[in-house]
C-alpha cells in the first residue's frame, strides 16, 4: 500500500515544490458555500473545457446549503418524506446525472468535485478506489482509522459511513465526486435511506473526534492526499480564478 504523508493546510506548497516536470498538474480551490445548482453548472463548464484541453485537471472543494441529490439508481422508497415536505424543511431536492442513489449535502460537509482526465491513468473502478484512499488518508491525518467495506462504495469508520462517493465519467473526464461529513448535522440523513443502504448509520469527523474541525483545514489535507493518490502536482488557485475559468464569473 502507498504510504500517505500527513499533510497540513499548506499541502499545496509541498506539492508545488516537490513535483517532477512530467507529473500532471491539478489546480484546486476551496470555494466556500455554493448552491448545488451553481456548483453543478461550474462543473459542467469545466468538464467541457477539460474535454477541449483548454484547462488542466481541477479539484473543487466546497460545501452546500441543505440539499438532497437523487442519483440515477434511486428508488422512490429511499426518500422517506415527500419531496414537498423536504423542501418545506429547507432543503433543495435535485435529480442528478451521477451514479449512485440518494444522499444529503449540507453545511459542515466537505464536498469534492474532481474534473480530471482519466485516459491513460486508469478506469472508473481504479478512480473510485483512489478517491476512497484520498479520504482514508485524510482521516488518518486527524487520527481516525477508516476503511472500506466489501461490496459497498465509500469510506467507513467501523460500520458507520463517514464519506460517500458518486461519480460521472463523460468521454474520459470526471465530474461529481465525494462528500465527507466533517461537522455535518446528521439528523438530515434521517429523512432518506442514504445511498440505498438500509442497515448502516452515518457519522462525522466531529462525532468521532469529539471536537470540531474547520472545513478549510480539512480541504487542505484532502488536496494533499489527492495529489498523492491521483499522482498529480497540486497547485492552489483562488476561488475567483476557478469561477472565471468556468464562466460562472465575468472578468
Amino acid at each position: 500500500m502507498k504510504r500517505v504523508p500527513h499533510l497540513g493546510y499548506q499541502a499545496m506548497d509541498y506539492y508545488s515544490d516537490h513535483r517532477s516536470d512530467a507529473q500532471r498538474r491539478c489546480r484546486w480551490s476551496y470555494l466556500g458555500r455554493l448552491d448545488y445548482q451553481e456548483a453543478w453548472d461550474i462543473q459542467r463548464a469545466l468538464v467541457e473545457a477539460r474535454h477541449d484541453s483548454r484547462i488542466d485537471d481541477s479539484l473543487l472543494l466546497l460545501e452546500h446549503p441543505p440539499t438532497y441529490t437523487v442519483g440515477r439508481r434511486t428508488e422512490t422508497s429511499h426518500l422517506l418524506l415527500p419531496r414537498e415536505r423536504l423542501e418545506e424543511l429547507g432543503a433543495a431536492v435535485i435529480d442528478v446525472d451521477r451514479g449512485g442513489q440518494a444522499t444529503y449535502h449540507g453545511p459542515g460537509q466537505l464536498v469534492g468535485y474532481p474534473i480530471i482526465g482519466l485516459r491513460g491513468w486508469g478506469g472508473p473502478l481504479h478512480y473510485v478506489r483512489a478517491l476512497e484512499a484520498v479520504l482514508i488518508g485524510t482521516l488518518a491525518h486527524f487520527g481516525v482509522q477508516a476503511g472500506r467495506i466489501d461490496g459497498l462504495t465509500g469510506v467507513w469508520v467501523g460500520d458507520r459511513k463517514i464519506a460517500a462517493i458518486g461519480v460521472k465519467i463523460s468521454r474520459g473526464v470526471t465530474s461529481h465526486g465525494f462528500a465527507l461529513n466533517v461537522t455535518t448535522d446528521l439528523s438530515w440523513f434521517d429523512h432518506i435511506i442514504p445511498c440505498g443502504i438500509h442497515d448502516r448509520e452515518v457519522t462525522s469527523l466531529e462525532r468521532v473526534l469529539g471536537r470540531s474541525v474547520s472545513l478549510e483545514e480539512v480541504a487542505g489535507v484532502v488536496a494533499g492526499q489527492f495529489g498523492v493518490w491521483v499522482d498529480c502536482a497540486m497547485e492552489t488557485a483562488r476561488a475567483e480564478e476557478m469561477l472565471l475559468l468556468s464562466g460562472a464569473r465575468s472578468k
